[in-house]
């Protein structure tokens, strides 16, 4: 399975796929107010701002997953339901790790929304460990919004 770089072109189609994966994975777990906040244009707005940072799987035009880093964090993956099972979230989680070791990385870590139990089983099953509670400032249109997300940690081995 072949995880590019996503394309400029591709940003709408993206951000459709991650504010409905988001809202299928997270609406339920999150604050009323924080999806309230989280519509399409929010999205597209932050995946603008992401997108050199992003990577995808699936056809040109119309990828099937995106996973995007911020330093030394797996900031973002999320897949279409019709590719759960797939591989597509498998390979998107072995690039990014591949990724942030090449950047010199040695723990990366990431935010898994508490209680999003899938989420958290295929972390573990892709070695990352739960490293406990935290309360992250989720970005919004109207600024950081605080969220309790589990932190999920990996020692990754140089290149």
């Amino acid at each position: 399975m072949q995880v590019r770089p996503a394309d400029p072109a591709e940003i709408d189609h993206l951000a459709q796929l991650w504010h409905d994966a988001w809202h299928g994975s997270h609406a339920h777990l999150a604050p009323p107010e924080l999806v309230r906040l989280r519509t399409l244009q929010s999205f597209r707005d932050r995946l603008a701002v992401k997108l050199p940072d992003v990577c995808v799987v699936g056809p040109a035009g119309a990828p099937l997953g995106l996973c995007a880093l911020k330093g030394d964090e797996l900031n973002q993956l999320f897949v279409a339901p019709e590719a759960h099972g797939s591989g597509v979230a498998a390979a998107l989680i072995a690039d990014a790790e591949a990724r942030l070791a090449a950047r010199g990385v040695e723990l990366a870590w990431l935010a898994c929304a508490v209680g999003n139990m899938r989420a958290a089983r295929f972390y573990e099953k892709s070695g990352w460990r739960n490293a406990g509670t935290f309360v992250m400032l989720s970005e919004t249109s109207n600024g950081p919004f605080p969220v309790d997300q589990w932190r999920f940690e990996k020692r990754l081995a140089r290149p």
